[in-house]
């Protein structure tokens, strides 16, 4: 388990999270230093395939600079696998009282997944201010985060779900928005090639859109 201390907010270390699918746990490393080269520390690792966990144990281990956490967590178990692997935050699609307490329990920064108002209402009341925005624009994109900026402003998001650099700077010029998650500075066809150099570029220029637009 990783001896550096969990950051002070995730929203606020880079204006985008990549959302990392690892099929082949060698790749881990070499993208994981990709992204933190190009200017992106923090990456989530979904548990969307057998190799995340050790692709988590292989990035904390190797890729100190790198603050990599675990996402499409749905279950306290999974809580416990991820910290036990080294993740450094939790992002969940959806959350439950039973999930929520596991995530508050591990210690790290965690971001319950929200797609309606009372969901953010039912939060707030459990002292969670920090949340993930799923799936960001079918759940109504900009326009529904505006419209929770009026009553809800001490909710803040981190919107993930269809979104790419065209509407990224929409996202990011929204007060209650402290970043975004995409995938697209890690095409597949990059990885496959081993091809980081490019995912490197990518990540420069994701960083490079912070709050313009």
């Amino acid at each position: 388990m990783s001896a550096m201390p969990p950051p002070p907010s995730l929203l606020d270390l880079a204006p985008v999270v990549p959302v990392v699918v690892v099929e082949d746990a060698a790749d881990a490393v070499p993208l994981a230093r990709a992204l933190v080269s190009g200017g992106l520390p923090a990456i989530e690792v979904t548990l969307r395939t057998p190799a995340a966990l050790d692709a988590i144990r292989a990035i904390t281990a190797e890729v100190p600079d790198a603050v990599v956490g675990a996402g499409t967590v749905i279950a306290p178990a999974q809580v416990t696998e991820c910290r036990a692997a080294g993740a450094r935050f939790l992002v969940s699609p959806g959350w439950t009282d039973v999930l929520l307490d596991a995530m508050r329990a591990s210690g790290v920064p965690y971001l319950p997944g929200v797609s309606t108002t009372t969901e953010v209402v039912a939060l707030l009341e459990r002292g969670v201010r920090e949340m993930k925005f799923f799936p960001a624009q079918a759940a109504g994109g900009t326009a529904y985060l505006k419209s929770l900026a009026g009553p809800l402003p001490q909710a803040r998001f981190c919107p993930t779900g269809g979104i790419g650099p065209l509407n990224a700077p929409e996202y990011l010029s929204l007060p209650n928005v402290g970043c975004v998650g995409g995938t697209w500075m890690i095409p597949a066809d990059a990885v496959g090639a081993g091809d980081w150099g490019r995912v490197e570029a990518l990540a420069r220029q994701a960083a490079g859109l912070g709050r313009a637009g």
